[in-house]
């Protein structure tokens, strides 16, 4: 969830409580699959729990904002493949099937479906999660009902047809809970807020200022990590870093001599926030220069310093792809279609399309 407990106070939860619920409801899957008539051995079975239960294990402190910060170029699934890698060598290769399976080369492809896809238990969990700990119910699935209602037909994943109106509030659900939690304004600009301080806590580090941080934490400050040269020794070292190094560190540094770092951190800490304005089209190069101007005026900064408290970019929300993976409906003919197609609401056709909003954010005393 980030730094969404700024906007709603009950969304604490960790990964770990992820991880477990996701298990939970892959173990209701392949229960149910079997008594269908979908053959899934007792290996594949428990490589499955094992993929579900490892998805998520590469992400990093702050859920993605780390991946854009104290990292470049490697996202948190390749982590997570690494982290499997490297325990499958310690368990002697029984992680094996399971990382089959989590990379989509198993010829079932149904498996991966279950870990990866427009409809597996991954979104099953979180969003449930997520709608019931930051009380927006708007995001509630009814996840007992989709898994009710899967079914394999040609090696694809398919839900059955009565199961249709349940995909259909699925889809409205995640929709939702995009713009009203994952993309909500302030969780937008505190995470963007998130990556200009480690941004400038580690251009210092490189430049040889001394910063006060935990010993994982110093190593990640001070080396340009990679995809290629994230070794397992770097990977050991990331498995220690957590939320407590992040914030406890950035608590350290409103004191420190450099304005800009201290100021960001001290806005973040104490939650004065820069102001964000959120709308549907770009922001003109004549409103963002005029932006920058006025908060000139009073941090008296550089034109490059001032980025730091001046920033846009833009958010995108796709509720379902149509062209990637689909959700497939089986009906009691036993033909399958797409959802895009097979769905009576207009809705559907209209989630398929990828929506952008655009943010603008600068000091609210400009």
């Amino acid at each position: 969830m980030g730094l969404s407990y700024l906007v709603y106070p009950g969304a604490h939860h960790t990964r770990f409580h992820h991880a477990i619920g996701c298990m939970h409801l892959m173990q209701k899957a392949v229960q149910l699959l079997r008594f269908k008539g979908t053959v899934i051995s007792k290996d594949e079975e428990t490589a499955l729990y094992v993929a579900i239960l490892l998805h998520d294990i590469g992400h990093g402190a702050f859920s993605h904002a780390l991946e854009h910060s104290i990292v470049s170029n490697i996202n948190h699934e390749t982590i997570s493949l690494k982290y499997m890698e490297v325990l499958n060598v310690e368990f002697k290769g029984k992680l094996s099937l399971a990382i089959e399976i989590f990379k989509g080369n198993h010829p079932k492809k149904f498996l991966y479906q279950l870990i990866s896809s427009q409809l597996d238990m991954d979104r099953l969990d979180y969003l449930k999660r997520d709608s019931f700990y930051t009380g927006v119910a708007e995001g509630n699935i009814n996840s007992e009902r989709l898994i009710t209602m899967l079914n394999v037909i040609d090696n694809q994943l398919v839900i059955e047809e009565k199961g249709i109106y349940s995909v259909e509030k699925f889809l409205i659900a995640r929709r939702f809970m995009y713009w009203q939690v994952y993309l909500h304004k302030t969780g937008v600009v505190a995470e963007k807020l998130l990556e200009k301080v480690l941004k400038r806590a580690k251009e210092l580090a490189l430049k040889g200022v001394k910063l006060p941080a935990s010993k994982s934490f110093t190593y990640f400050l001070y080396h340009q990590i990679d995809a290629g040269n994230f070794t397992k020794e770097t990977l050991k070292t990331f498995a220690k870093l957590d939320n407590y190094d992040v914030f406890s560190s950035i608590k350290e540094w409103i004191s420190n001599d450099d304005f800009i770092l201290s100021k960001l951190s001290e806005s973040l800490i104490n939650r004065k926030l820069p102001k964000v304005i959120l709308q549907n089209k770009p922001f003109t190069e004549a409103q963002i220069e005029e932006a920058k101007k006025e908060a000139q005026k009073t941090l008296k900064l550089s034109d490059e310093e001032i980025e730091y408290f001046v920033f846009h970019g833009k958010v995108c929300n796709q509720a379902y792809n149509a062209t990637n993976d689909t959700i497939n409906i089986l009906f009691k003919n036993g033909e399958v279609e797409d959802i895009k197609n097979a769905s009576d609401q207009l809705n559907i056709q209209a989630l398929s399309n990828t929506v952008y909003k655009y943010f603008l954010c600068f000091p609210k005393n400009r």
